[in-house]
């Protein structure tokens, strides 16, 4: 089973205006690279060399001009996909269907920014043969994101954007998933706020008792807010990203 990597960078980053009123937020500047260069690096350095990029909007032709084959990270051919509008984490993986085929993946989501590697995760999904694992962090900010409700140091359920969070402990916008993903997507109703929820996908496997958890090591954020951004350029200006660990 081989396993390709898919980079999800669409969406409108309204939370990121006036500056995505002329860029797409993944390709402003977290420190010294654009924001998209570090998911695809989490990417290559857990040995994952083919990857698609899911993009859309009026800049979407950027992302060519600025990541053109992937040459300039070793790759000999990156894929791309245009996503039409927006529609929540799920609709936009769902356009990867044909990239994947019966291979399964990792995703990660375009404004994700980690300190280390995910290497042993990659190898233990690999190892798991079906189903699908996600990457949890603890945040201090735990109702901005998915988050775990524990029982016996299992997962119980995972409650999207919770008022009152059962944890601290947040799914970060890394995901394991085998083909079979594609098939619980299309089985999704929109949520509350109108979009197809990644969220409800992991708990989909939860039910069938095929989603494992690991804790990410070193520090992890996303770069989704002004906040969160000065977050993630400070600390990779501080400490590095995506450094490699034996």
């Amino acid at each position: 089973m081989a396993l390709k990597g898919v980079v999800l960078a669409g969406g409108l980053g309204s939370r990121l205006n006036p500056c995505t009123l002329v860029t797409n937020k993944h390709l402003l500047p977290v420190y010294d690279k654009p924001m998209v260069y570090y998911p695809i690096q989490t990417l290559i350095q857990a040995g994952i060399k083919d990857i698609l990029v899911v993009t859309g909007g009026h800049f979407a032709g950027d992302f060519l001009k600025l990541l053109k084959n992937g040459d300039g990270f070793g790759l000999k051919h990156l894929d791309y996909t245009y996503q039409d509008g927006e529609g929540g984490i799920a609709a936009a993986l769902s356009l990867a269907e044909y990239f994947v085929g019966d291979d399964s993946m990792c995703v990660v989501l375009g404004d994700n920014i980690i300190e280390g590697n995910i290497k042993k995760a990659a190898s233990d999904f690999l190892a798991q043969k079906e189903g699908a694992k996600v990457l949890l962090k603890e945040v201090e900010d735990a109702k901005r994101f998915g988050v775990v409700e524990f029982e016996n140091e299992k997962i119980k359920s995972i409650l999207e954007k919770p008022e009152n969070p059962p944890s601290n402990m947040a799914v970060t916008g890394i995901y394991f998933y085998d083909n079979t993903v594609f098939d619980f997507i299309k089985k999704l109703e929109p949520s509350d706020r109108g979009e197809l929820e990644i969220t409800d996908v992991n708990n989909m496997y939860l039910k069938k008792g095929q989603l494992t958890y690991d804790v990410l090591e070193g520090w992890w954020t996303d770069a989704g807010t002004f906040e969160s951004l000065r977050r993630a350029s400070n600390l990779v200006a501080e400490t590095g990203a995506n450094k490699d660990k034996v």
